[in-house]
């Protein structure tokens, strides 16, 4: 495989392109930290939806669908599928107080909504523990992804001549050092704009990572003979088409020897509990991280509403087909290759001719840098607003908090560099990161709803995990599911313990909170009802039609798709009515009442 001169010029034309975005738009950066951070609070929902997705669309993605496509067909993806459930609460219950929370990160809501010391330490604690320590995680995960890119596109690369370097015990790969660059590139354009260059040059680099998933998923199923021609070639393993998991014990999990089977506690753990009680980058429980922060960014509560609502349809319906489809047919090129995942990239490698090759290098960069250059501003809000201006120099111009926070953007990309060295395969990072936030979700859902949530409920819960993870993995080596629904059930225990022994938030700070916010509902009655001057949300049995409505619409529009591209076309008639339906029921909702599900007068 040899990348020519037109590839390179794509792939320049690409960087050239996301920086002088940036360049354009350092203005709007430098005037604060919310224009730096929020963008003012101007984003168009458009835009900020938009950004959500590129900002999932990482390098490691695409991999990882292929490895679940391999390992238990199209219905592998309910690993991740499931995560709608707790996508679309967001978009109806909790986007509207997002906006209306008027804060700059998630970690500060923890200020507005609890008292005392326990409130001041866990704002401080989350900045490091989420900010630092789990966004590194994370980013280390998506940087060995790209390594696992330019390992199989450029095999033989070598930087000054060598294979890698050591330093201070550590060792950098050529391929790593590669990414290292592109960590810089980075650093610089997201340095210079803020999430105003992060939010544009996402939805730039979206359409460019999305061309190129769709183009090499047309050129795949040519070079197998068409749709047509994969279903034969698969025939003995027909369960790979299958959509829905089959619960095994039943008729079917005894022929489906590959196809995706949960037992009863896997059905429980991935569709019953996952999605509401752990804590995850993208799919927090009531929207959190660079969610929350595109939320917050928005122009208004409805624009807050339609950039969440826009980003569960794009990343659940629309953006995993041509993964998918690139998925099946690497099992008819690649039957024999162990690294399925990197079989997505071989398809790339040996379909793609001069020019396409450049631009699909080029969307692997664009899925690399959106969700890199999202991850590090989103980290250094948490540095700066929640560990440095609270704790470390309060009461500085607006312009120094500017440049500390240019200056902690770059160091955190950095920072990621060197923990990706710490790892030779993460791949269970993401199963670690769900257990050890279990039974937190819970806790983020209802402290909106709830007046009797204080800082030590979410203390003891994101705590309590790490006090029984160790005995379920070492001593008793259980399996995944099993210790998820455990520690959820424990860390529930320990966190409604706490609530009731320690004291509730100052009554200041709940009256202050429910003014500002006004959830309304029965939880906060015992605050509302001496503020009979405050209108709270109202209509929430409207909210939950649209909620069950926005899960079948965007479930239904994915499976329809699917549907579309067999050639199953009474089924997608079906399916797509059933969606257009649910949209239908949203639309007469949203038109009907405002945002609250309070009907319009």
């Amino acid at each position: 495989m040899n990348v020519h001169l037109a590839d390179w010029i794509i792939i320049v034309f690409f960087l050239l392109a996301s920086i002088v975005i940036s360049i354009y738009l350092s203005r709007r950066a430098g005037g604060s930290t919310t224009d730096f951070f929020l963008s003012g609070r101007r984003l168009p929902w458009y835009i900020a939806g938009t950004s959500m997705v590129a900002t999932t669309f990482a390098a490691d993605t695409p991999l990882a669908v292929t490895e679940l496509v391999a390992q238990s067909g199209i219905s592998g993806n309910w690993l991740w599928w499931n995560m709608l459930f707790g996508g679309m609460l967001t978009v109806f219950f909790y986007a509207r107080l997002w906006r209306r929370s008027e804060i700059l990160t998630d970690a500060e809501f923890v200020s507005i909504r609890y008292s005392g010391r326990p409130a001041r330490f866990l704002r401080g604690f989350r900045a490091v523990y989420i900010g630092i320590f789990m966004n590194s995680i994370v980013m280390a995960w998506v940087n060995l992804a790209m390594v696992k890119v330019l390992e199989v596109m450029f095999p033989d690369l070598r930087i000054l001549g060598l294979e890698g370097v050591s330093f201070i015990g550590m060792e950098f790969s050529s391929h790593l050092i590669a990414v290292g660059g592109m960590l810089v590139f980075v650093a610089a354009y997201s340095a210079i704009s803020g999430l105003w260059g992060v939010t544009v040059t996402d939805t730039f680099q979206f359409f460019i990572a999305m061309g190129g998933s769709i183009i090499l998923a047309v050129a795949a199923l040519g070079h197998v003979g068409g749709i047509s021609g994969l279903q034969e070639q698969l025939s003995e393993s027909a369960w790979v088409f299958d959509f829905f998991p089959v619960v095994e014990g039943g008729e079917q999990a005894v022929a489906a020897t590959g196809m995706l089977r949960m037992t009863v506690v896997a059905l429980i753990a991935y569709l019953g509990v996952q999605w509401w009680a752990s804590w995850y980058p993208g799919s927090e429980p009531g929207g959190g991280g660079y969610v929350a922060q595109r939320m917050m960014s928005a122009k208004d509560e409805r624009h807050s509403l339609f950039a969440t609502l826009w980003f569960q349809v794009a990343h659940y319906a629309i953006r995993p087909w041509p993964w998918i489809i690139v998925a099946l047919a690497a099992l008819v090129m690649y039957p024999g290759e162990a690294d399925k995942g990197a079989t997505y990239v071989m398809a790339i490698r040996d379909l793609m001719p001069t020019g396409l090759l450049g631009l699909l290098l080029a969307a692997f960069f664009a899925a690399y840098m959106s969700t890199m250059s999202s991850q590090t501003v989103w980290g250094a809000s948490y540095i700066v607003n929640d560990l440095f201006r609270p704790f470390i120099k309060r009461g500085a111009k607006e312009r120094y908090y500017v440049g500390v926070s240019r200056v902690t953007t770059v160091v955190l990309m950095l920072f990621s560099l060197v923990v990706t060295t710490q790892f030779s395969m993460i791949s269970d990072a993401w199963r670690f990161i769900l257990a050890c936030s279990g039974g937190i979700g819970l806790v983020l859902l209802l402290r909106w709803f709830w007046w009797r949530i204080n800082a030590w409920s979410e203390i003891s819960a994101m705590l309590a995990p790490y006090a029984v993870y160790p005995i379920l993995v070492f001593r008793y080596n259980l399996n995944y599911e099993s210790i998820l629904i455990i520690i959820v059930a424990w860390s529930t225990l320990v966190w409604l313990v706490v609530t009731y022994l320690t004291k509730p938030s100052d009554r200041d700070t709940l009256e202050s909170f429910y003014k500002k916010v006004h959830p309304g509902g029965a939880g906060w009655r015992p605050v509302s009802e001496s503020m009979p001057d405050i209108k709270g949300d109202t209509g929430y049995s409207r909210l939950f039609v649209n909620y069950i409505c926005g899960c079948l619409m965007v479930m239904f529009s994915l499976f329809g798709t699917g549907k579309l591209i067999f050639g199953e076309f009474l089924h997608m008639g079906v399916y797509f009515s059933i969606a257009l339906i649910a949209g239908g029921v949203i639309y007469y909702n949203l038109s009907a009442t405002d945002l609250g599900g309070t009907i319009k007068h």
